[in-house]
């Protein structure tokens, strides 16, 4: 489908790309890894046409249709609603939509012949297009990646940089391009909305090619990882999870060539050094001499694993109660956040506050700190030190302090021997400590705002959204610190592996309460899908919910059948409705095919917009359908283990 051959590309006198290869087939998953700065994005940009390599080519079929999520998209502005926004995907299909009304209005005062069969062509044309479902679809996906139903003709320019991404990301999935480019798709997702765009990628019928720093999303979605190292690309046919095992076997035999082929080269330059001078050696001492020239070199292997061992200090212990609220609300005018909520936070505890954006993650967190007022009871425990990171923060860095000046204002009393150690943990090593914060991209100064917070000596972190901006290594640096970490945190995040590596309790606020599971993320996440919650349509018959277990005795058993009894009256009931909507749904089918019909404009709409209202209430109850089947099967064999 696209082939990249012998691509090279240079910034300058610096090679990103040199004789670099890449075959991207239909269907494949790819996910680019890299460290920062190796020309990740730059790929992306050259595949679409907006570089040019400076040699190689870029070849893509002719049916080969390109779609391109990138940062700069941030920008884009409309007054358009977002539901206008996302439907501009259907050009085709909106521009025969046009043509229908324009010959609608023409049939006010032209019967003739003519003009009734362009209406009919147009009409074929616009329902193979699956015209009527154009809408529900764009608000699917909208919906799918965390927009309300009420937010959909709101214009886009209200919304900010982060939530227009999330509109032109939805565009681009209804598109469907051939190959689907996304660049740090996750960066402005909330963990629902990751999951949501997760699961469409998996069932996306085209090609997709995404870079990304959120290792779970990489896990769960793409099934080939190609590596930019060293200006070229190299192909791992596998998730994330297995390029790095495949890498760690690829990196020790490289290392084992690299080592023979030195030791090799030792003694080949011993050679010559000694019998350089002797006229009975001189061709083979000159024959050595070219073998060395033409010799093939292994690079040693640079091991961009960062291991840490990060020392923390308190002056003093908190005492076990850390932070409690109790009955605690928070309203912003009609928007309730919480409701007389009550929660504890103990010495020890490292928790993860996760859940969709705008439930009021960031707002709780301030609570917890102090910064921010809430009604009811907020209580500090004893000796509590606190230490709050959050992103405004990188803008609160002194942009003409060097890094080690920054880092010795901090207040922490290390010497400049120990803040340069803190600093080499999170990447900053020998002449890097004195750049100015002003020349540091995103990711650098989060990494020296963390290292500010982590150096301050306090005995509870607060941290919001804290790998935001940092490459793999920044957050496995992270992890590990936090994993060393004796003091008690809370974290709110949407990075999983993150989440997966530091909490050992999951809060989460429904409901405007704080819920809380006693555990890690791995543990949460297998509770949570034990939960049977099924939810249909109004437009549907709701099934009955079940949790299916074991019978336990013949009463658990008998109520087992009763339940399997009635949701089977349940599916002969919404099998009757199916089939009553499917011969409504080509009754109106049958009106729309009649050219006849469009001699009245309203009647035509009238029909129309019934055919959308049967076509929706159809797939709803086809999805309860299903739902019920998967209960009736699961009751079943509970019945028969009985």
């Amino acid at each position: 489908m696209l082939s990249i051959s012998n691509l090279s590309y240079f910034i300058g006198g610096r090679a990103l790309y040199e004789n670099a290869n890449l075959h991207i087939k239909p269907k494949d998953k790819i996910g680019l890894v890299g460290q920062n700065g190796t020309g990740k994005s730059t790929l992306l940009k050259i595949i679409n046409g907006d570089y040019l390599p400076s040699s190689g080519d870029v070849q893509k079929a002719k049916d080969c249709t390109l779609g391109f999520l990138n940062q700069d998209l941030l920008s884009y502005q409309s007054d358009d609603s977002i539901l206008d926004v996302a439907l501009a995907a259907f050009k085709e299909t909106l521009a025969i939509q046009d043509e229908i009304e324009k010959v609608l209005k023409l049939m006010e005062t032209d019967y003739s012949d003519e003009v009734i069969n362009k209406l009919a062509f147009l009409q074929d044309r616009f329902e193979s297009n699956e015209g009527y479902t154009i809408k529900a679809k764009a608000e699917e996906v909208l919906e799918g990646i965390g927009f309300q139903t009420s937010d959909l003709q709101k214009p886009l320019r209200q919304f900010s940089g982060g939530w227009r991404m999330r509109v032109m990301l939805a565009k681009l999935l209804l598109e469907k391009p051939s190959l689907l480019m996304l660049d740090e798709p996750t960066n402005h997702l909330d963990l629902p909305s990751i999951q949501w765009v997760e699961n469409y990628l998996k069932n996306y019928e085209g090609a997709v090619i995404v870079v990304s720093h959120d290792q779970t999303f990489l896990d769960n979605c793409i099934s080939t990882t190609v590596e930019v190292a060293n200006e070229t690309l190299t192909a791992y046919p596998g998730n994330y999870s297995f390029y790095k095992e495949e890498k760690k076997l690829r990196m020790e035999l490289q290392q084992n060539a690299f080592e023979n082929q030195q030791q090799m080269i030792k003694q080949t330059e011993r050679f010559i050094e000694r019998f350089r001078a002797k006229a009975t050696k001189s061709n083979q001492v000159q024959s050595r001499i070219k073998a060395l020239d033409r010799l093939d070199r292994v690079h040693e292997v640079v091991n961009d694993e960062a291991f840490v061992n990060f020392k923390f200090k308190f002056s003093q212990k908190s005492g076990r109660d850390v932070v409690t609220l109790d009955q605690v609300s928070k309203a912003y005018g009609d928007l309730t956040i919480l409701k007389n909520t009550t929660a504890r936070i103990e010495r020890g505890d490292k928790i993860a506050l996760i859940g969709a954006n705008g439930k009021g993650k960031s707002t709780l967190l301030r609570i917890i700190a102090g910064t921010e007022v809430g009604e009811g009871k907020r209580v500090e425990g004893h000796n509590l030190i606190k230490s709050f990171f959050a992103q405004h923060q990188l803008e609160a860095l002194t942009l003409d302090n060097e890094i080690i000046q920054e880092m010795s204002q901090a207040g922490s009393g290390k010497t400049e021997m120990e803040l340069r150690g803190v600093l080499g943990c999170f990447l900053f090593s020998n002449e890097e400590v004195y750049k100015k914060i002003k020349v540091l991209s995103g990711g650098e100064k989060s990494r020296v705002a963390l290292a500010k917070t982590l150096i301050s000596e306090a005995n509870f972190l607060l941290l919001d959204e804290p790998t935001n901006h940092l490459d793999f290594q920044s957050v496995n640096i992270l992890i590990q610190a936090l994993q060393q970490y004796e003091g008690t945190f809370i974290t709110v995040s949407h990075d999983r592996h993150f989440i997966k590596g530091v909490a050992n309790k999951i809060w989460y606020i429904e409901q405007h309460e704080i819920k809380e599971y006693p555990g890690t993320y791995e543990e949460y996440e297998f509770w949570r899908s034990q939960q049977v919650e099924v939810s249909a349509p109004a437009t549907a018959p709701k099934p009955v919910k079940t949790e299916v277990t074991t019978p336990k005795s013949k009463e658990d058993s008998q109520q087992a059948k009763r339940e399997l009894k009635k949701l089977e009256e349940q599916l002969q009931a919404i099998e009757k409705e199916i089939s009553q909507l499917e011969g409504k749904k080509k009754e109106l089918e049958d009106k729309l095919a009649d050219p006849a019909l469009y001699l009245d404009e309203v009647q035509a709409q009238k029909i129309q917009s019934s055919y959308q209202q049967v076509d929706q209430s159809l797939q709803a109850s086809n999805t309860s359908w299903e739902n019920l089947v998967d209960q009736i099967s699961k009751l079943q064999q509970q019945v028969s283990l009985a």
